[in-house]
């Protein structure tokens, strides 16, 4: 298998936000990763993008200090997994996952306000200060939600919830934002909705850094800058989006012929197999 390796450290490049270094992961004896190395600086934006079981999701959590590697190394925003307090550090990580386990009927101001405090629910008794208020209030404004910032979590659609999830890992001002499958359950207009959004927010912090996780090259926002294609648990191509994400590349990955087309900063993918028939 050939690859592309991600841009190496050297003079003039900033400090790696994200360092995965030759990580294998294993478990129940099956190997889930193997041998994967990624580097990801500020103002970079990844998509990570292969068939199920490819090892994607695992890869996020690793990014996101919920897990430890079998072996290798994983740095993130300078500290060593394994030797550093796990949940201090994600406190610096912002983690979007459409399957957030809330259940209550918070109004969205108070589920952005639970990303200051990393919790599902806001904590009894607790007051936001005035700084997290304000915090609270300018990204739901930046998410498009200023006229439903009272509207309990129970009545918003699967498009609001994605943009209020995108609000709550915000609050702690991320150097890494980490989205795991973000357009899953949207219709086509409010995936679009969440593309923009996530557009919009990159924009609005020029230096934060992301990985997004995804099936589907339709669900790449326009600022998505690099790209790694993973199958079986490895890297088989990383690098600038517009060199990863070809018809020859895709097609090895998901291991059919699938016609890859970019236009307008946005991807597109259908099947070639027809055609060849």
């Amino acid at each position: 298998m050939s690859s592309t390796t991600t841009h190496p450290s050297g003079p003039g490049l900033p400090s790696p936000v994200l360092e995965l270094a030759e990580v294998s992961f294993v478990r129940h004896g099956r190997t889930i990763l193997d041998s994967v190395s990624l580097v990801v600086r500020p103002g970079e934006h990844w998509a990570l993008i292969g068939p199920n079981g490819a090892g994607k999701s695992t890869i996020l959590s690793l990014c996101g200090a919920l897990q430890h590697p079998t072996s290798g190394r994983v740095e993130v925003l300078g500290h060593l997994i394994g030797r550093v307090e796990l949940q201090r550090l994600r406190r610096s990580i912002g983690h979007v996952n459409p399957r957030h386990p809330i259940t209550s009927a918070l109004p969205i101001r108070d589920v952005v306000l639970t990303g200051a405090t990393g919790t599902v629910e806001l904590p009894p008794h607790h007051r936001p200060s005035d700084d997290e208020l304000d915090r609270a209030d300018s990204f739901v404004a930046l998410l498009g939600l200023s006229g439903k910032a009272g509207e309990p979590w129970t009545t918003l659609s699967q498009g609001e919830r994605g943009r209020t999830l995108i609000a709550r890992a915000l609050m702690t001002d991320p150097e890494l934002l980490l989205l795991d499958e973000p357009s899953t359950g949207l219709d086509v207009a409010a995936r679009e909705q969440l593309l923009d959004t996530l557009d919009v927010v990159r924009t609005a912090h020029p230096s934060l850094a992301s990985v997004l996780v995804t099936h589907h090259l339709e669900e790449l926002p326009q600022s998505t800058t690099h790209a790694a294609l993973l199958a079986e648990g490895r890297i088989l191509h990383a690098g600038a989006a517009d060199e990863v994400l070809t018809t020859a590349r895709v097609t090895e990955c998901f291991a059919h012929p699938i016609e890859i087309e970019h236009r307008h900063g946005r991807w597109s993918a259908r099947s070639l197999a027809q055609a060849e028939r």
